[in-house]
Parts: structure tokens; sequence; C-alpha cells
């Protein structure tokens, strides 16, 4: 501040510097979006929270669910995934179904209650309540019931007297989940069945009517089921992702919705599942690019579920969305917009697409499980960035995909039919011995397009999108300063000293020196009277960006007529 003088002497006065410091963006904050669990999610549907772990994504949204053939688990499932390959921070915004209807054509998100069972335990009637949307039993009179989707059962066992003597007072409860004894409780006792089930992930004692339980029923199975069951899959169609979920009357990429207003920054979006299988889904991909435009995020697109590399695959995963083109989908021709009858996918800079699905286990039914590659693919990105930076390609044999089984079986490819995917834009999985399954491609969606040769590599946008981002956020202190010199060589020296740090770290730009691998210009060139007049300084930045090596070409000579030595 000025100081006063009076007497004859130093005085000391502190200047403000207009130095300032450009922070770099983080590079692999994700986006989740998707149907969480229908029963257990805590928070309110289409808000957007902030999770470090899986085990926020349970505490927030109540972890995995199965509701096959319905709806597949694929956020769950995505999320778990993107930790399990190296992920550390994402947003998810849990969505609640409205598409599956039931047998009078009511969405099973008003008429779809939890099964139940109850259990006549002496005077007390428990009720047991299914913590997991599962499948449902249909009588078909005298013979055994025909269960569809994956079905929960309790099943006591080994009733016995406690140690007062008291009858049937003490049993074993096993929870079958489909096909398999999912959890065993050895030695409740009657009187404390509602606490020894409380860390149940499939059953939860509920309401207990007319007094507290004294004895166990005679051992056997008990069957949880629906009031109203959701419709047998076989002769009713239900709507897979209805998209209107996400972008209906209030869309989850609206102005001042959750996401817009929430997340501060984010750098990867995944809406696992969805895929451009119709003209429906296609809109909803085309907002959602749009979004990340806005926002200077990129966007990992699933390829259509039954997609293949050729027409005669072993056969679709059980999880086709409604509206999916029946049968096997040629990649490379449908990419090409040669399978009608829907629109063109969506295209755009800031995305690109993976194939094919990947086979995993369910961690609820231990089944086989076709997962869509998105939210590996999302954990190899922050994996890579961690490991090297944003501008190295999250591509090659060091991209192990931690938790896959390989990929599904009517996505496997030889060379020359990955060769025609990639000249298209698809970035493929493969199968490699050894690596496992790796991501084998890093083109953005209109790397086919010549016009956007610039934008071709993955790695490419993603680096000038980091560069947007962290000067965006570290610039906005020069708003309202001096439109003259003293403010323009205050700009070229903070971003120049950012730029130089990226340089020396030798993963960014190419070249040997610091002029040839980044420009930034801020002065009476980039910035005229009329900009002034205007209220507006440019900066011009420029940078030489490392690219892949894609293809890498051996050449070899026979020397002839040598000398020998």
């Amino acid at each position: 501040m000025p100081v006063t003088t009076s007497y004859p002497g130093v005085y000391i006065e502190e200047l403000p510097s207009l130095v300032h410091t450009v922070t770099a963006a983080p590079t692999s904050v994700t986006v989740f979006i998707g149907y969480s669990h229908p029963f257990r999610t805590v928070v309110p549907f289409r808000t957007a929270v902030e999770i470090f772990s899986f085990a926020d994504y349970r505490a927030n949204f109540g972890g995995f669910f199965d509701f096959d053939p319905w709806l597949p688990d694929y956020l769950g499932n995505a999320v778990f995934q993107f930790f399990q390959n190296g992920g550390s921070n994402a947003w998810v915004v849990g969505l609640q179904t409205s598409g599956y209807l039931d047998a009078t054509g009511n969405p099973l998100s008003q008429a779809l209650a939890a099964a139940t069972v109850d259990l006549t335990m002496g005077p007390a009637t428990v009720t047991l309540t299914a913590q997991q949307p599962g499948g449902f039993f249909t009588p078909t009179g005298a013979t055994a019931p025909q269960s569809f989707g994956t079905t929960t059962v309790v099943q006591v066992a080994n009733v016995r007297p406690d140690a007062k003597g008291n009858a049937g007072a003490v049993a074993d409860l096993i929870v079958i989940y489909g096909t398999r004894a999912a959890e065993t409780y050895r030695g409740v006792a009657a009187g404390e069945i509602q606490q020894r089930l409380e860390p149940s992930e499939f059953v939860q004692v509920t309401a207990i009517q007319n007094g507290p339980p004294t004895q166990f029923p005679a051992a056997g199975t008990n069957d949880l089921t629906y009031a109203t069951p959701p419709p047998d899959p076989s002769t009713t169609p239900s709507t897979l992702m209805n998209p209107g979920d996400y972008d209906g009357t209030n869309s989850v990429f609206d102005d001042g919705a959750s996401l817009d207003v929430d997340v501060p920054i984010f750098n990867l979006m995944v809406l696992p599942g969805i895929s451009p299988v119709n003209d429906q889904q296609n809109a909803l991909l085309a907002q959602a690019l749009q979004y990340c435009e806005r926002k200077r995020a990129f966007f990992i697109m699933d390829a259509p579920p039954n997609a293949t590399t050729s027409g005669s695959p072993p056969g679709p995963p059980p999880q086709t969305p409604v509206g999916t083109p029946s049968g096997a989908i040629n990649m490379d021709e449908f990419w090409r917009g040669n399978t009608p009858p829907q629109s063109p996918p969506p295209l755009s800079t800031n995305g690109a697409i993976y194939f094919p699905y990947v086979k995993t286990v369910d961690p609820l039914t231990q089944k086989d499980f076709f997962s869509p590659p998105s939210g590996l693919v999302a954990g190899v990105y922050a994996r890579e960035d961690l490991t090297y930076s944003v501008g190295k390609a999250p591509a090659g044999l060091e991209t192990t995909i931690v938790g896959s089984l390989g990929v599904a079986p009517w996505g496997r490819m030889r060379d020359m039919q990955q060769g025609v995917l990639n000249n298209d834009g698809v970035n493929c999985l493969r199968d490699f011995p050894a690596a496992g399954t790796v991501v084998f491609g890093a083109r953005t969606l209109v790397s086919a397009n010549p016009a956007f040769e610039e934008w071709k590599y993955v790695p490419v946008r993603r680096t000038a999108l980091f560069l947007e981002q962290s000067l965006y956020q570290s610039l906005g202190w020069a708003v309202f300063q001096e439109n003259a010199e003293p403010l323009w060589n205050a700009l070229t020296q903070e971003v120049s000293a950012f730029m130089l740090t990226l340089f020396k770290q030798g993963t960014y730009f190419k070249g040997t020196t610091p002029s040839e691998a980044f420009l930034v210009v801020c002065d009476s060139t980039t910035t005229t009277q009329s900009d002034i007049d205007n209220g507006v300084v440019n900066i011009l930045v420029g940078f030489a960006p490392l690219k892949p090596a894609e293809f890498v070409v051996v050449q070899i000579t026979q020397l002839a007529g040598q000398t020998q030595t």
C-alpha cells in the first residue's frame, strides 16, 4: 500500500504482482450416469454425488443389483470396474427406471414392490423382504414352479432346540440367490433373526407381528414372491435403457441440473450400456457429446451389445435393449451406416467408441456377465494418466484390463478385421497371450474424416482439453485488469511457465526445445485496439502434440559384399 513520507530515511512499500501460477487441471474425474439400485439408493435420483471408492458407491447407491433380464446393472459394474482398473475420483448420477411395464401396462417403478415371504415363527409372523430386485416364480399346477430371472429363496435347515430345550428355537438360514447359496447363517436363534440378518445383502426382516418369534417353521425352502410380478420376459417385451429417463422433461444435461451445478469439473463421461442402436439412443448420445463439448470433457461410448466382427457370432448377450436391430450387427457395416433403420451415430471430436463387450463375472450371481467396455476403459484412462500423462495414448499391451475374462466371443477378431475397424475410428479391445485383454485403439469418433485430421487421436484431443481446462480455471484473475502491456506480459509469463513445466516432463509435446514444442503470444499482435475497446484480451497458445506410434514398421534389408573383419 502507498506510504506517506515525512522524515528522511528508507521506506518500504509492498507492490502487488500480476504474476500468478497456472494450476494443472485434473484429467480423469469421471461422470457415470445410469440406473442405480431401485430399492437401496439413498440419495435422490438424478443427484450428482462424488465418490472415491466403490464403498462410497455402495453407501450412496446401494451397490450391485440384478434384475436380469429386465434391467442389467451396467452402472454398478461400470463404477466397480473403473476403480478396479485405476480410477480414483468419480461423480455418479443415479436414475430410476420408468420404461418397464407390468402385465397391466403400469410402470414397474410404481407397481413393483420388493418380493417378500412370511415365516410363521411360533405366535409371530416374520416378513422377509428382498434387498435385490430379482426374478419371480409362477405356479404351474402340480408341477414345480417356473422361475424367471434371478430368484431369491430362504432355506430353513437343521431346526433344533436351544440350550434350554425349547423346540425349534434354533436353525440355520441359507439365502439362495438364483442357483447359488449366497449367504449362510448358522445357529440363528428365533428371537434374534432380525439382528442376524441385518448384514445380509439379499434379505431383511421388515416386519414382526404378534409378538416375538419363538421357533422356526419346519425345514424347507421359502420363495420370496412379488405381490405384482414383472411380466414374463418370454412373452412381454420390456424397454431397456429408456432414453427418457436420462433426457426427458428434467434432463440430466439441463442447465441448473445437479450435474451442471454440483460438479465443478469433470474430464470423462460414461453412460454404460447406452449405444447408437436406434434413433432414441442416438439422440441421447448426441446430447451427452454436446454436453461434453460445452464442459471441455471427453465421452467414452459403448458399441452395440450385439455388434460383431462377422455375420455369424455365437450369439448376442442376453442384455440386448429393445430397439436393437435383431440378430448380429456387423460392426464395420453398422458404423459406416449400412445397417438400417437407425440414423447415423453421432460424431464429435470429444469422444471415442470402444468395441466389443467384455466377459466378466456378475458379483451377485457369480455368473458370466457381458459388460459394456466404457467403465473398464475409463479406469484404464485414469491409470495411464497417473502412470504417464494425458498425452499418452490410453492403449497398448500395458493397458491390461483387470477383471476381464476376455472379450465377448462374438467380438473376437484377427489383425485384418481390426485394421478395417481402426480405419473406421472404432477402438478395439483385444485378447493377447500373456497381456490378457487390452485396449488396442486410440482414435476419436471423427478420425475417419479428413477434415478433423488434427483431432484424429484420443491423446491429442485430451491434451488440448487438459490445457483448456487448466488455463480456464487459472486465468480468472485477469478479468477487469487494465488491458495493456503489463497484463499481456504477466499472462505470457504465466502461461509460458506452465507450458515449460509440461515440456520438461516429456510426455505432452514433441520437439527438443521449448520453441519447437509450444508457442505463447499475448501482445498487440493478438489484441488489437478494437479488442481493447471491447474489453477483450487474446492469448495465442499453440502446441506440437505427441502422437502415438500406431504402426511400428520394421525395415529389413540384406547387406551384400561387405568386408569381413
